[in-house]
């Protein structure tokens, strides 16, 4: 895991190549503080800051082939390389290092581009063919590994982070008004667009071949299911779970592959803990674990946590977050995910990775990726019911289900019978719309652009981020299994959108973490992809084929324990007693009137209502995070653009 930035064209000045360079790279250099280098060739320019993982003495980057044709500089790990390098071997390819960098060399010599295809891995990279004059980028298939660019004067740049690329000149940060009503209703920017006007991000599973004239974007890989009604795996469950535990057991055994030691986060979830006692089970030796505490129940699970370090036997820290660290940590989390965001979710994260790197570890497993890939999630359940409900409208007995969603949720359990049908939108007329799973979700979300200003509402009149949406899912979409259709939009968005990205690498590389993910390996994906909808979902029992496969390795209390979502306290942290000063600031009239993006009144009138100590919603709270974070955004990537010239850029 590391930071790369670099060009593809010419730099003007040329003298000026290095110094770009150099500042391009100490912008995130956060994300590799071992050691940094930089290479410069005619027509392209590589910068790389290492965290050395792999490889420790002889893995420093940027690297080039012995004559110097190939040059790479990468970010992350391909975790199949001693097989790759083992392959490449007996067809006569030699090795200089012991790093996983040498065998993407290797590899592009010896199958093209196309070697992304057999890269089982989380990466980012950037490589140069001096004999065709290509410049290669690739991205996993996840989307792990962020990658951004942006095109200058006929010269392409890119960087893991977008830090690096305003260091560019002529690239300055501009808020791009259509990918902040994305965030506002879908919960992230539709990729490859960014909050940052002109500059995009490399989808997942996407690579970049340019040549002097000639730029491409294309796939190399998508998410898939089976057409409904085709035959889907019809062996018995046993086989199927089995299969499924052989196969995660080996993900988790090739990301346990690393110089350095590795670790492994606890939240006392299932997910986690399956990880977790993977581990165990592959090296039983000493394993540290790392978790977050809270200190209200509704959001602590402490002890969860201690049971499965009872289980287990692992030498567990954990770190205690208030309402007033998270407030306080917002700047940084805003920092690193450089972009607004809805929930305060991601800074406990960013504390747990700061306490993993004052320990000394650079490497930790985590159970991401299980809710998507397994049908965990809530909505799963929640578009089941609803639609079970929508295909007989007249049934009395069927809305009733409704109460057996989200039972962590105290306030909504307390709702009326009439509440719950109008929350959670039961129309039979939309069973048929492809984003039916989600609506209820992306119309309570999009009610927070009601605080958007005159200015911002005209800047976006007549764009619908759910029509687009729509617009961009794959043909085939309409033949899956309704259960599929959800997975993917929670997978192929959501996942990379929002949960990798600021749940995920921006808040550890910000303290030099890198987090591994099992159940993103992309033969489990794909795998369980062809499992059976109703081996994933047995009637409102989530992960029910998961959980089957590795009963025997976790406690029942654990074992059977229902979803609950990973969750912070939201409003609580920006205001009363313990509210950080600058929030005041930023929610001023005065501050809101000069960025131009809420309505200073409407603001006012939500931080009254959220800070009266009345319950406080999840439109509210959606609204109140995203406004605070879309503000602490201009502060700390815009600050001298004032009363922004919102415009409408399809």
């Amino acid at each position: 895991m590391c930071g790369i930035a670099g060009f593809f064209g010419n730099v003007a000045p040329a003298a000026a190549e290095v110094a770009l360079l150099e500042r391009m790279i100490a912008a995130i250099g956060h994300r590799g503080p071992d050691r940094s280098g930089i290479l410069v060739e005619p027509g392209f320019g590589f910068a790389h800051a290492r965290l050395a993982i792999i490889g420790l003495a002889t893995g420093a980057q940027p690297m080039t082939t012995p004559d110097g044709s190939v040059a790479v500089t990468f970010n992350g790990e391909i975790f199949n390389y001693i097989e790759l390098k083992a392959e490449l071997a007996a067809r006569g390819h030699r090795f200089r290092t012991d790093s996983d960098t040498e065998v993407i060399l290797e590899a592009y010599r010896a199958w093209g581009p196309d070697c992304v295809t057999r890269f089982n891995g989380d990466f980012a990279f950037a490589l140069h063919d001096a004999a065709r004059r290509r410049l290669l980028v690739a991205r996993d298939r996840m989307g792990v590994r962020p990658l951004f660019h942006a095109t200058r004067g006929g010269c392409l740049y890119f960087a893991s982070e977008v830090k690096a690329l305003l260091e560019v000149p002529g690239i300055e940060a501009e808020l791009d008004p259509v990918a902040l009503d994305q965030i506002f209703t879908l919960w992230f920017p539709l990729a490859p667009r960014t909050p940052f006007k002109g500059i995009e991000e490399l989808p997942p599973g996407h690579m970049i071949l340019a040549e002097p004239g000639r730029t491409v974007v294309r796939p190399y890989w998508s998410l898939d299911y089976p057409d409904l009604g085709d035959a889907v795996d019809t062996r018995p469950e046993a086989a199927i779970r089995d299969e499924l535990r052989a196969l995660l057991l080996d993900a988790t055994r090739i990301r346990l592959r690393s110089d350095v030691p590795v670790g492994a986060y606890l939240s006392g979830g299932l997910d986690s803990s399956i990880v977790t006692a993977a581990v165990k089970a592959i090296r039983p030796d000493r394993l540290k674990t790392f978790s977050v505490t809270f200190e209200t129940d509704e959001f602590d699970e402490a002890p969860f946590q201690a049971a499965m370090v009872e289980a287990l036997g692992t030498e567990h820290l954990s770190v205690r977050c208030t309402a007033g660290d998270i407030g306080r940590d917002f700047p940084d989390v805003i920092r690193a995910t450089e972009r607004p965001i809805l929930r305060t979710a991601p800074a406990p994260l960013h504390r747990l990775s700061g306490l993993v790197h004052q320990e000394g570890y650079k490497v930790v497993l985590t159970g991401e990726g299980a809710d998507e890939v397994f049908a965990g999630y809530d909505i799963f359940k929640e578009a089941k019911i609803r639609r079970f409900i929508a295909a007989d409208p007249a049934s009395a007995m069927r809305p009733r289900l409704l109460r057996r969603l989200y039972p962590y949720l105290p306030r909504l359990q307390g709702q009326s019978q009439k509440y719950l049908e109008a929350f959670f939108g039961v129309r039979a007329d939309e069973a048929a719309d492809p984003l039916f799973s989600h609506l209820p979700r992306f119309r309570s979300t999009a009610a927070a652009k009601v605080f958007f200003s005159a200015e911002m509402k005209a800047a976006t009149a007549g764009y619908d981020a759910l029509d687009d949406l729509r617009a961009r899912l794959p043909e085939r979409f309409h033949r899956w299994h309704p259960l599929s259709q959800a997975q993917y939009l929670e997978c192929a968005h959501l996942l990379p959108g929002y949960i990798l990205s600021s749940q995920g690498d921006r808040v550890a590389m910000a303290h030099a973490v890198e987090g591994r993910f099992p159940f993103l390996d992309h033969r489990v994906v794909e795998f369980a992809g062809r499992i059976p909808p109703r081996l994933k979902l047995r009637t409102l029992r989530e992960k029910h084929i998961l959980r089957e496969a590795f009963a025997d390795l976790l406690p029942p209390v654990i074992g059977t324990r229902p979803k609950q979502p990973y969750r912070a306290p939201d409003s609580p942290a920006f205001l009363g007693a313990q509210a950080p000063d600058w929030v005041a600031e930023r929610l001023s009239p005065a501050a809101l009137a000069d960025t131009g993006v809420f309505d200073p009144r409407a603001v006012a009138r939500l931080v009254a209502k959220c800070a009266s100590g009345r319950p406080v919603g999840f439109k509210d709270n959606t609204a109140l995070v995203g406004i605070v974070s879309t503000e602490l955004w201009h502060r700390l990537f815009a600050p001298a653009r004032s009363h922004l010239p919102l415009s409408l850029t399809a």
